[in-house]
């Protein structure tokens, strides 16, 4: 279940909103059913057309619902009921419908200030990072986070009379918010007559870590991460890096939260691609590649070398303008990386990840048998690992460390699940195998397990 809104952003609030979003205008939205989420879906389910509509019940007793606008079919009515904290209406472009749908369905409630979201009783920070052990997003509470109402708001000076409440089809998305927002708000209340109470109404939050003075640009951001600025900036202006959204535009200029900018950086540690590059080798005239392709590459292009210039009676069968030594090694490189490349035709690698997977988590059971039989009651530091088993997991993190990634990560997991292991002792476990009987090196080694095995251990409870 996401709870990620990725790049989508609300253009408007529905007037029946319970939480309204600051500095958005309000629409009227008496022409849908923002109470029956059948209804709303229905709306969108019309056979020939360029709408759609969706709705499914949460985990907590609410439900959300989607459905285009029947006038405007560029823009889509997403809602998000709860029995207890009343209902979200919000207006977004119909192609962000489904995205949006999909992070309110479950735990949050609502997105602010950039994905910082909220559950009903706690704020979060946007979820970034992935715990693979535990199959999830990480959940980071905004420490000393403050919920702001519509009563706080409120307690300014405002005049609903200077407010505005805009039709669908008067709502232009490119306009920037024309009067002042309090204005709004103000002739949004005196619309709910008996709905929610204003104090129960949610707008915003603040807290220390949304301060001026934690908030970083681009530059900055792009030095917690270790990426150069110019990729950063390449990364905003099109879309990539799985980037957070910022917490607020400065001058035209986004920024972030310090720590959305470590998380972020904390993701990318442990990214698939960050993965390999800790496993990587390369060679002259060519791309990095993990250590183990490296040396297969390496061994084949020396043995066909061998084959092809060395064997006499085969070297014969060469043309005279080809009888060299550089085309030789140019021809047994060329054959080599074919071999190299192709290593998952000659051994199986998801069934051997597998195999590896099991083989650990049987090792780990048979420690908890020796530890039983001694009748040992001390706390475990650590379970020994057989060296076939270990001098496999090592082969695989050198031949495909993002397959290594994944099976180490299932193995915490499937110990601490299954097994009742706490994940610093499998982690320790794999550690020490791998230090015991592994070809790694000791830098390249620690370099990998520390991004693989940080993310499972940042999610133990």
């Amino acid at each position: 279940m996401s709870l990620r809104l990725g790049g989508t952003q609300p253009v408007a609030n529905g007037l029946r909103t319970d939480h309204p979003i600051p500095n958005l205008p309000f629409v009227d939205d008496s022409h849908i059913p923002v109470d029956d989420p059948h209804a709303l879906e229905a709306v969108g389910r019309r056979p020939g057309t360029d709408m759609w509509g969706r709705e499914d019940r949460c985990p907590d007793g609410g439900w959300v619902a989607f459905t285009t606008d029947p006038i405007r079919h560029d823009l889509a009515w997403s809602v998000r009921w709860h029995p207890e904290h009343g209902r979200s209406v919000m207006l977004y472009r119909d192609n962000d419908a489904s995205p949006v749908h999909m992070a309110l369905w479950g735990p949050a409630l609502l997105f602010r200030t950039g994905g910082y979201w909220w559950d009903g009783t706690t704020w979060y920070r946007p979820t970034q990072v992935w715990d693979p052990a535990g199959g999830e997003y990480l959940r980071r509470p905004v420490p000393a986070a403050v919920t702001v109402t519509a009563a706080d708001l409120l307690q300014a000076a405002a005049n609903p009379k200077r407010g505005t409440v805009l039709t669908v089809e008067e709502l232009d998305t490119e306009a920037p918010l024309q009067g002042r927002w309090l204005d709004d708000l103000a002739l949004w209340a005196s619309h709910r007559e008996d709905r929610r109470p204003l104090p129960s109404c949610v707008v915003k939050l603040t807290a220390p870590e949304l301060t001026g003075d934690q908030l970083v640009g681009a530059t900055e951001m792009a030095e917690i991460a270790g990426v150069a600025a110019s990729t950063l900036r390449a990364y905003l202006s099109r879309g990539e890096g799985d980037l957070p959204q910022p917490q607020a535009t400065v001058n035209g200029r986004s920024v972030w939260a310090r720590p959305v900018a470590e998380e972020w950086a904390e993701q990318r540690h442990s990214s698939p691609e960050s993965v390999k590059e800790a496993v990587s080798a390369r060679r002259a005239g060519a791309s990095s590649v993990p250590v183990g392709v490296a040396e297969v590459w390496t061994w084949f292009a020396q043995s066909f070398f061998s084959h092809l210039w060395h064997n006499p009676e085969r070297r014969k069968r060469w043309a005279l303008r080809w009888r060299t030594e550089a085309a030789a090694r140019d021809l047994a490189e060329t054959l080599g990386w074919g071999v190299a490349a192709n290593l998952t035709k000659i051994i199986p690698i998801e069934d051997l990840a597998s195999t590896i997977e099991h083989a650990v988590l049987d090792e780990l059971v048979i420690g908890q048998k020796l530890t039983r039989d001694l009748n040992d009651d001390s706390d475990v530091g650590l379970y020994g690992i057989t060296p076939p088993v270990a001098g496999m997991l090592d082969w695989l993190i050198r031949h495909s460390p993002n397959h290594a990634s994944h099976t180490i990560a299932e193995i915490v997991g499937e110990a601490e699940r299954r097994l009742g292991v706490p994940r610093t002792v499998s982690a320790d476990s794999i550690r020490t195998a791998l230090s015991l009987d592994g070809k790694l090196d000791t830098n390249t080694r620690n370099k990998f397990l520390d991004r693989v095995l940080g993310s499972a251990l940042s999610g133990q409870n």
